[in-house]
């Protein structure tokens, strides 16, 4: 009986765990690694081909995303998650092929110029197929027998629809241990989802860390902020643009917006247009507004059980064409645009930023997490100027966040879910958060709760008949393309940061140099070429 960590380690992205169990291998989660690669994962140490099952906690790309290419490689087992998961997965899995696919045909393209050889996607739309029908629904809070050796639970842990925190019993000999792997931890009072719910006993923990070092900004009515967002960016004559994930945020976003039109919380504009730019989002949205009643939280419920659709509402428009999707920006209308990918690192959201985050009237809303290293990071965490398709873009417009927007629970949301058990793991593991992140929830479960916790790189194993480590790994870091190799959080790289943030406001001083003596910029180009001589 053993567990060996993949995935997510020290990372938030690409989750995947693997189980062995009285000889046969399971998997939980197999996701995509998105944004910026900080450390190198071990290979997938056995042959997809024989893994029994793999237990889905959620639909997220960054859960489910490599499903399609594990299947590829050999798996042909029953892929188990709620029916929610598997509606979801149906159209992501399909939408990430596409990506794939076009991703592909570029790369190939410049590689075959470059007189290299053509590589082609990770997977492709076949093997998504493939992928889909393996997929095998579950309710919530049954048990479902898997083999004489293993057996698993979903509970509702209020990510995503359909998201959960996945119990597993298992059996070797006449011992049973139970493992639980917490997926994402939700936030409270979300709207249209149900809050977290907490599981009482478990011999080991897994426990996701994304927020594990700091606290959402204090809960505010964000159905006001987004008016407010709404209202001074219509004044200026801009366009409201959030990036946001297909699959949740942008479907908490239209729910918003609703209430904001009924209750005429934007003034002196109408009834403004609201483009939902993302085909993915609006297949999304569908299946959000076919699901059972159940899934929803009591207030969602209420609104239904009145004949009011909770995510619709008038003068919402489709763009379903890559066509429709150029088009908006060409309409000088004041409007919001909800177009993914959430993270700005794909999709159509990166065309909408290049026509709008030069303007000043505009405003950018994130509504998400931003991982590191991707072009939304970039943004927040206050870049004067982005490169998008080639194209150096200053960033002129108002960029805004949601106060408590994250569908993650925070830092004492995820140790108020952990606190819940009624006897502490004999070993609980923390993952899928960055490596300061991971650390610090680490050492808040040692000392506030007394568990014995443990941060796994990829690669490191233990038997959970025992409770002892097999293999301890140390993380090993990826080169950035300098071949230089520091670790975030790391001085190191904390003063490289300094450095290009120094880099860019020279640049910004230079562009506004204009209008200066002629003296002033000769003496400053001479000061800007010596400096550059010098570290040459």
């Amino acid at each position: 009986m053993k567990i060996t960590f993949i995935g997510a380690d020290h990372e938030v992205t690409g989750s995947c765990t693997l189980l062995e169990i009285a000889g046969k291998y399971y998997v939980v989660d197999c996701g995509m690694e998105q944004g910026k690669d900080i450390y190198e994962n071990v290979p997938f140490p056995v042959n997809p081909s024989d893994v029994e099952a793999v237990f889905l906690t959620h639909a997220h790309i960054d859960h489910s995303g490599m499903i399609p290419k594990f299947v590829k490689d050999g798996f042909k087992g029953a892929i188990y998650a709620t029916e929610a998961t598997v509606n979801l997965c149906n159209i992501m899995l399909r939408d990430s092929a596409h990506i794939q696919m076009q991703e592909a045909e570029w790369k190939d393209r410049k590689a075959k110029r470059a007189g290299k050889p053509a590589e082609g996607p990770i997977y492709d739309l076949n093997d998504a197929d493939a992928a889909i029908r393996l997929l095998r629904p579950c309710d919530y809070d049954k048990r479902y027998v898997i083999s004489e050796n293993v057996s698993i639970r979903f509970n509702d842990i209020g990510h995503l629809l359909g998201s959960s925190a996945i119990e597993i019993w298992m059996t070797e000999g006449d011992v049973t241990k139970k493992i639980v792997f917490s997926g994402d931890i939700g936030n409270h009072d979300r709207p249209i989802i149900r809050d977290p719910k907490t599981i009482k006993e478990t011999d080991y923990l897994v426990i996701e860390s994304t927020y594990g070092d700091r606290l959402h900004d204090e809960a505010k009515d964000s159905v006001t902020d987004l008016a407010n967002v709404i209202q001074r960016t219509f004044d200026r004559k801009g366009n409201v643009v959030i990036p946001a994930f297909a699959v949740g945020r942008t479907q908490e976003i239209l729910y918003a917006i609703r209430e904001i039109k009924e209750r005429g919380l934007v003034t002196g504009h109408g009834d403004f247009p609201v483009y939902l730019d993302s085909p993915l989002a609006s297949d999304a949205t569908a299946i959000f507004m076919q699901c059972p009643r159940e899934y929803f939280d009591d207030e969602t419920r209420a609104i239904l059980e009145e004949g009011i659709d909770p995510i619709w509402f008038t003068n919402i428009k489709l763009s379903v064409t890559a066509d429709d999707s150029k088009m908006i920006n060409f309409d000088q209308e004041p409007k919001v645009i909800i177009s993914a990918s959430g993270m700005c690192d794909a999709g159509r959201i990166k065309h909408h930023l290049k026509h709008n985050l030069w303007r000043k009237e505009c405003t950018i809303l994130f509504v998400g997490y931003q991982t590191v290293g991707t072009l939304g990071r970039s943004i927040v965490d206050g870049a004067k100027q982005v490169t998008i398709f080639g194209e150096k873009i200053a960033v002129e417009a108002e960029i805004a966040q949601m106060a408590g927007a994250s569908g993650h629970a925070d830092r004492n949301g995820l140790k108020a879910w952990a606190a819940a058990f009624e006897k502490k793991p004999v070993i609980t593991f923390v993952n899928h958060g960055d490596d300061e992140s991971c650390v610090s929830f680490r050492e808040l479960l040692e000392k506030e709760l007394g568990y014995n916790a443990v941060a796994p790189f990829s690669g490191t194993e233990y038997d959970l008949l025992t409770g002892e480590p097999i293999t301890v790994t140390e993380g090993v870091l990826i080169p950035d393309k300098s071949g230089t190799v520091n670790a975030p959080g790391s001085k190191a790289q904390k003063l490289y940061n300094d450095l290009v943030s120094a880099a860019e406001e020279l640049a910004e001083l230079t562009k506004n140099s204009k209008g200066r003596s002629n003296a002033e910029v000769i003496t400053l180009t001479e000061r800007i070429r010596n400096l550059i001589e010098y570290y040459k």
